[in-house]
């Protein structure tokens, strides 16, 4: 049994994890973990549960918190780590093997005693920084331990990745610092340091404009959000470039400077001034690879709100403000593109600064940076994000995966075929198939993978120049090897062809494979461009069960198992609303799933959203699917949604008529009629009760008027 307290307050145990729900013995554990091998006073402990305003029976109420984590490690099979009793507080006894924080710490000592060996001390520190696992303690409630200690874990954190891309650019591989620098740098404006690598890295590519203009950015910025000029060595950088100079090796004297064990004193340093509420929110703090550079996190970016709820069970419905929402250190990519080694490679000729590559990321749900090359989150272009609590399609994505990482078509040099296209009704799970998929191929990927996302946020597609001109910005140059893009929401088969023709976009190699998802069928772009199509419907009834327990946990779900196999069957299986329904849950950790079936059933449609996030809600998703149709396919679409379910046959009722073929096939395409039986078409519970509902509350406004 291991403890995770680098992401999520979680229990491991081999592939199964259990992530904690919020509760009091939650935040008192997480201060224990943060504490390990060391007494933590009483007082603090309280603090760390309570807050700075504690209730009169704090001291009785810790004694109990901990009598309740005992009996949490006896149920979970947790030996070898026990909560002491000492003198004037409490202590944890725990090692690298039980708690990944330690593990961490471990990792990045070794990698400091390689200095002579940077090839094997960069592994080494990727290894380290593989076991970040997402934002800090986001499921532990305390204000306290957010501004204490998750500021210094976050600074040790920057360090690394400072370490990280200066070993990049000593061995000559700008190329591969470019795709974790692009990414840290619009993460920490602020963080001078990170820019200067940038810079730096474009230059020796040979990319000088574009390194000026990101000095006049970082200029800019600290000129109007900070009133500083930047630093000296900044200023030196660019003057250099400006004359056309050599920079030289990044010397050993530059490495050195930047290792890990020169940082201790800015992470204190660092930890004190946030703990100390300042009114600029500033952490101010020194150690440069090259020169005197101030290092800001600006307004407090680390420091997450302490009301924050849990993370709901997918990227984008959020059950509340969360504590990932403020940039984390977390979501630099640079902290975990290598998978474990089990021994040092021997030090291998630097190549060629100009490619940009990634290494493959590890397979294992962590966050990877192979997907990691955009620069910019305005273009629609970014890493390949993780999926929480994937489950189910386990068919789809063994087909998926030995699609994409099948040997490349033999065909015309300037042919640029299809890998898949995954398509199916809005809010069915295309985007998390193909971003779990895309996460397992890795190791076939090594120029790159990046989520292009092909609608903006207000659901206006974008155009194919626009796409093309980010995806240039986000690779900069051509990789080595293969790159996988993943086209999402694609509208119609127009906005993707100009990508996929020998003009397409530039900075991709041979061998690119492009997984497309859409509403829409797009049997014409597989007419003309080749492919495979993964046609998704809603999940199985072991699936849905399945996305249950790795939401709730095993032991809410499996205490009321027939409860939780009605819920899914309110939800019609269908994946968006089970997403909804467990983020809603695990807000609600004292609901029973018995007492939520009946609250659900009530008005599934009204109770399948988030409440303080109404976009992220089943009628939401069904508007805007609706929305896009051509109105006369909408009105089309009602009529079959309010009518017998035998309008969707051939012939239709007498009294009715038949609905032409043409539309029914057109609506399919869209991803609104599902494939019978009975007959060959049919529309999903939800989106017919919505329909309906939509129609009666339109009927009752205009009877009033």
């Amino acid at each position: 049994m291991r403890f995770q307290l680098l992401g999520p307050l979680a229990l491991a145990d081999g592939p199964d994890t259990v992530v904690l729900q919020p509760s009091k013995p939650a935040n008192l554990l997480a201060a224990l973990l943060l504490n390990a091998n060391s007494t933590v006073s009483a007082g603090y402990l309280q603090r760390a549960v309570w807050g700075e305003e504690q209730p009169a029976t704090a001291k009785a109420a810790l004694q109990t918190c901990v009598l309740r984590l005992r009996r949490l490690f006896a149920k979970h099979g947790v030996t070898g780590t026990a909560i002491e009793a000492v003198p004037g507080g409490y202590r944890i006894v725990a090692g690298p093997p039980t708690l990944d924080l330690l593990a961490y710490r471990d990792q990045v000592r070794r990698a400091t005693a390689m200095d002579r060996d940077p090839e094997a001390e960069l592994y080494t520190l990727r290894d380290a920084l593989s076991l970040w696992q997402g934002a800090l303690l986001a499921n532990v409630r305390s204000a306290v331990l957010h501004r204490d200690e998750v500021p210094r874990l976050a600074e040790e954190r920057l360090r690394v990745v400072e370490r990280v891309c200066d070993l990049l650019l000593g061995l000559g591989r700008c190329g591969e610092a470019l795709v974790d620098l692009w990414t840290a740098t619009r993460v920490y404006p602020g963080h001078e340091r990170f820019h200067e690598q940038l810079i730096e890295a474009l230059y020796r590519s040979g990319r000088q404009s574009q390194a000026l203009a990101e000095y006049r950015r970082v200029k800019d910025f600290l000129r109007e959000e900070l009133g500083v000029d930047p630093s000296p060595s900044l200023r030196r950088l660019e003057l250099s470039i400006l004359r056309g100079e050599d920079l030289g090796p990044v010397g050993q004297a530059a490495l050195a400077a930047s290792a890990p064990g020169q940082a201790a004193p800015v992470v204190a340093a660092s930890a004190e001034a946030v703990g100390s509420g300042s009114a600029s929110g500033e952490v101010v703090g020194s150690g440069s690879a090259s020169g005197a550079v101030v290092s800001r996190v600006v307004r407090g970016e680390t420091v997450p709100q302490p009301d924050a709820e849990p993370p709901g069970s997918e990227p984008a419905p959020a059950s509340g403000p969360d504590l990932a929402s403020a940039p984390d250190p977390a979501t630099i990519p640079t902290l975990v593109t290598a998978p474990a080694l089990t021994s040092a490679p021997a030090p291998v000729a630097a190549p060629a600064p100009a490619p940009v590559t990634v290494p493959p990321g590890a397979a294992t749900g962590a966050p990877s940076a192979a997907g990691a090359c955009a620069p910019s989150v305005d273009a629609g272009v970014g890493p390949v994000p993780g999926v929480p609590h994937f489950t189910g399609r386990a068919a789809e994505a063994e087909a998926m995966t030995a699609r994409l990482t099948a040997p490349p078509s033999t065909g015309p040099a300037d042919h640029r075929a299809l890998a898949v296209v995954v398509s199916g009704a809005p809010g069915i799970g295309k985007s998390a198939l193909a971003q779990h998929v895309a996460r397992q191929v890795g190791d076939a990927f090594p120029a790159g993978r990046l989520l292009v996302r092909m609608t903006r946020a207000d659901g206006e597609p974008r155009t194919a120049g626009e796409v093309s001109a980010a995806l240039a910005d986000a690779l900069g140059a051509t990789g080595e090897g293969r790159a996988l893009l993943i086209l999402d929401d694609v509208v119609d088969a127009d906005q993707v062809r100009p990508l996929l023709t020998p003009g397409g976009p530039p900075g991709t190699g041979p061998g690119l494979a492009v997984v497309v998802t859409s509403r829409m069928g797009l049997g014409g772009l597989i007419a003309t461009h080749g492919g495979w199509v993964q046609r998704l419907t809603a999940f199985t009834e072991a699936e849905s069960y399945g996305l249950l327990l790795a939401a709730l946990g095993a032991e809410r779900v499996e205490a009321e198992p027939e409860a939780a196999h009605r819920l899914t069957a309110v939800c019609g299986h269908f994946p968006a609303a089970l997403r909804i329904l467990t983020a809603r849950l695990l807000t609600r950790p004292g609901l029973r799933l018995a007492d939520a079936v009946d609250w659900l059933g009530d008005d599934p449609l009204a109770r399948l959203t988030l409440t303080d996030s109404p976009g992220h809600s089943v009628t939401g998703l069904f508007d805007r699917a609706l929305d896009r149709l051509d109105p006369r396919l909408s009105q089309a679409f009602t009529h079959l949604a309010q009518g017998p379910p035998e309008l969707l046959a051939d012939g239709g009722p007498e009294h009715e008529g038949p609905v032409p073929e043409a539309v029914r096939e057109q609506l399919a395409d869209a991803g609104l009629l599902e494939d019978g039986p009975p007959g060959p078409y049919r529309i999903h519970g939800l989106l017919r009760a919505h329909v309906r509902r939509t129609a009666r509350i339109r009927d009752r406004r205009t009877e009033k008027v």
